[in-house]
């Protein structure tokens, strides 16, 4: 399997934008801890959401097709599998635990990093109300598919709420890191 340093240098080659990389690196944290939570392989988890929109930036019209193929080419079909289909529009069935979990933790990760910052204290006592009051604000993170965040917590089976309380822990136990 692709080791951690690969994909980081894969995600380096790819892509430039220091904003793009992080939430990359927060959905690597969030799949890691899917991974632990459903005792999967938390590399091939954690690899599939640091790579998850590796192509994006520098080419938006061919995303995620460019990592697709990478990862192929590398042997890696089950994690390019996943990554074809981390947005649920695009048609790609989602067989696995690492296809549904990718989509549970992609959108809202994002939602849930992008709260955080307006906020001064960050992901310190972020509780699930005040994510939820922010969800419901068509305005805030206007970009954020509210209904494949919806989809990604069905397809795990999760409410929610649930799903985002899991999130806030995870970016919680990791904020110095990821709010420098």
């Amino acid at each position: 399997m692709i080791s951690r340093a690969e994909a980081e240098a894969i995600l380096f080659e790819m892509t430039d934008s220091p904003s793009l990389r992080r939430h990359m690196r927060t959905v690597e944290l969030v799949m890691k801890a899917m991974a632990r939570h459903f005792n999967e392989d938390e590399d091939q988890f954690g690899i599939t959401g640091l790579l998850h929109d590796a192509d994006y930036e520098k080419w938006p019209d061919q995303h995620p097709n460019l990592i697709v193929k990478k990862l192929k080419d590398m042997g890696e079909d089950e994690i390019a599998h996943a990554i074809a289909g981390h947005y649920t529009i695009w048609n790609v069935p989602r067989n696995s635990l690492l296809d549904k979990c990718i989509v549970a933790a992609d959108e809202l990760t994002g939602f849930i990093y992008a709260a955080a910052l307006i906020r001064p204290q960050r992901m310190e006592g972020m509780k699930v109300k005040s994510v939820m009051k922010k969800f419901k604000t068509a305005k805030f993170a206007a970009k954020v598919d509210r209904e494949e965040v919806r989809r990604g917590a069905a397809l795990l089976g999760w409410e929610l709420n649930d799903l985002i309380q899991f999130i806030i822990n995870v970016l919680q136990e990791h904020q110095d890191e990821l709010f420098d």
